[in-house]
């Protein structure tokens, strides 16, 4: 049987996929907003504040595996309905977030030239990414913060708050951005700084209402303040136990993104930073129904093992395989047929624009694999309990495939899109793993006490 029968898995699917998927959306149209709004004033402000904002893709890949520990951890507790001990997950994972957010803020907000200058050697781009830079860390704290309770909520099926958070931010960025950037209703008009100023201020406004929702409202968990201040040495254990290969892995992938951008920003071509810029917007647009689902898959899975259902898991999987192939192929011909569309919404160069078109016919064929591996990678391997294998895994493709394969191609003169090609070949390769993986349902641990 490929699909199941259980119309609860496609109901609770489709009631936390939709608001996680959404609240993607809004959040991606917040980056989307600033770089159309920026794009304005031309290809130095856009490289400029894409490479400024690798700082914040690395925070949030950090965040990410830290994020994940709480979710697979605090979703098997919650199909034991332990609200205790995920509680104090919870408060460990936050403590973790905060270390890394007010690190990185630290490091850029003291040599934000110097950061920036480890991606791209062009002196405008600097300049300009700098600028951006040392204004928009100061909102990393407060990321750090609304994150981990948002994947608290996530954890026992309140996935709606994040949508709300996400809503409230995107129309107070977009809002700032207009008076901030362009100077309106006599505000003064400070370009890119502009939009870092109105990223810190939406953040705040993030984390005031999520504190707000979690400690007044909720009444699931029942945090009170002390909870976040509570420890409990059995649970640090697992979390740093099972968390340490999430985080790992996503310190893998951070690293990946970074080396891409520093490779892609070496590229000799005419508007290679800029195209980049624009595929990887439009590719996160992509990826975000996929990723709402995804995560509503990781949190089915987390609970339905948390609860000693594993022959339901099983069926569960064949059928989450083949959804998710089926996203994908939906998914990248969507990519494929409005490529010329989305890159007219920016105000770069003509150079630029055919630049971005030759990425996007790569990210069209690529996002297929993306979709298929990510929810049996994540959704079901990692959630399932199996943390390990996907950090070896994602170790092997980045450091022996992926970076190497750029590298080469650099180095040998390969035309910047073939470059691209290579920094996106795992998510075809993966699949391949993928599949086997899943199948051996070997993956299905209950790391619950």
């Amino acid at each position: 049987m490929i699909f199941t029968k259980d119309r609860s898995f496609y109901k609770t699917l489709i009631l936390l996929a939709i608001p996680i998927a959404l609240q993607n959306l809004i959040t991606f149209s917040v980056n989307l907003a600033d770089g159309v709004m920026v794009g304005a004033l031309g290809d130095a402000a856009v490289s400029g504040m894409y490479m400024g904002n690798q700082i914040q893709t690395l925070l949030q890949v950090a965040n990410a595996g830290i994020e994940g520990a709480i979710l697979i951890l605090a979703a098997q507790y919650w199909g034991k309905r332990d609200t205790s001990s995920i509680r104090k997950i919870v408060a460990i994972g936050a403590r973790f977030s905060l270390l890394v957010g007010i690190a990185l803020t630290t490091i850029c907000a003291i040599f934000p030239k110097e950061v920036i200058s480890l991606f791209t050697k062009d002196i405008t781009t600097i300049q300009a990414g700098a600028e951006y830079l040392r204004i928009v860390c100061f909102s990393y704290v407060f990321f750090c913060i609304t994150q981990s309770f948002i994947a608290a909520m996530r954890s026992v099926e309140s996935a709606r708050i994040g949508l709300y958070v996400s809503i409230c931010s995107l129309i107070t960025n977009v809002g700032l951005n207009y008076l901030l950037i362009y100077g309106k209703f006599g505000f003064p008009a400070l370009g890119i700084k502009g939009a870092a100023i109105a990223t810190v201020i939406s953040r705040m406004a993030e984390t005031v209402i999520i504190v707000l929702y979690v400690f007044v409202i909720d009444k699931k968990l029942k945090f009170k303040i002390s909870d976040i201040f509570s420890s409990d040495n059995l649970l640090l254990k697992d979390f740093v136990r099972y968390g340490a290969p999430i985080i790992a892995g996503q310190l893998v992938w951070a690293t990946n993104m970074l080396a891409s951008s520093a490779i892609m920003g070496r590229q000799t071509a005419i508007g290679a930073v800029a195209a980049m810029s624009i595929a990887g917007t439009l590719n996160n647009l992509a990826y975000v129904v996929m990723n709402g689902m995804s995560g509503a898959v990781g949190i089915i899975t987390g609970k339905t093992i948390g609860a000693g259902k594993e022959d339901k898991m099983r069926e569960y999987a064949k059928t989450v395989q083949m959804l998710f192939l089926m996203l994908g192929i939906v998914t990248g011909a969507a990519v494929f047929l409005l490529k010329e569309p989305f890159i007219s919404l920016y105000a770069v160069s003509d150079a630029a624009k055919a630049e971005a078109v030759k990425y996007i016919n790569v990210l069209s064929v690529t996002i297929i694999g993306t979709c298929y591996q990510a929810a049996c990678l994540f959704g079901l391997v990692k959630s399932g309990g199996d943390i390990s294998f996907v950090f070896k895994n994602d170790f092997i493709f980045v450091f022996l495939i992926v970076l190497p394969s750029a590298i080469i191609a650099t180095v040998f003169g390969a035309p910047a899109w073939v470059v691209f090609a290579c920094l996106k070949c795992d998510q075809i390769l993966k699949c391949f793993v993928a599949i086997v993986k899943v199948n051996s349902y070997n993956w299905m641990k209950n790391l619950t006490r």
